[in-house]
């Protein structure tokens, strides 16, 4: 909201635009892979790092049609660099300035020349025969480098 000037001396404040209803989803069309039988012990899952990592920028990556180069703010200190095969998904952007979820502790992996430090988080499904992928996004108030539990 910002105070408006009447002409007169006089200040208005503007009143936000309501918010609008949600789309209504529709799930019925939705396949979901089954979940896996087998089993993690809790000391390998604790050993996973997922945290919260702010997009600084994202540019497609040359002679690549699906990956996408991340840099990432993951709150160490240090620019970070994913790569993430999403771009079929997303332009690249509309992702600067998101916070994502990523698991920050996998070895580094060479892809196109590039080493991906790590895995940006995405949830993926199946609807109407098409794969559909949405990059898992957090509220913009959780900071770079937040643990995941």
């Amino acid at each position: 909201m910002k105070p408006l000037a009447d002409g007169k001396g006089k200040k208005e404040i503007q009143a936000p635009a309501a918010p609008s209803a949600p789309d209504k989803i529709d799930f019925s069309k939705v396949e979901i892979d089954p979940l896996f039988k087998d089993q993690v012990d809790f000391e390998t899952f604790s050993r996973s790092d997922f945290r919260a990592v702010k997009v600084l920028d994202c540019v497609p990556v040359p002679k690549s049609k699906k990956l996408l180069q991340f840099t990432l703010d993951d709150g160490s200190g240090t620019d970070r660099t994913i790569l993430s095969g999403i771009h079929p998904y997303y332009e690249p952007e509309d992702l600067i300035g998101k916070t994502c979820i990523a698991i920050t502790n996998l070895p580094p992996r060479a892809m196109m020349g590039i080493d991906s430090c790590g895995m940006l988080i995405s949830a993926v499904h199946q609807e109407e025969g098409k794969e559909k992928l949405h990059l898992l996004m957090v509220d913009d108030h959780i900071p770079a480098g937040a643990k995941l539990y």
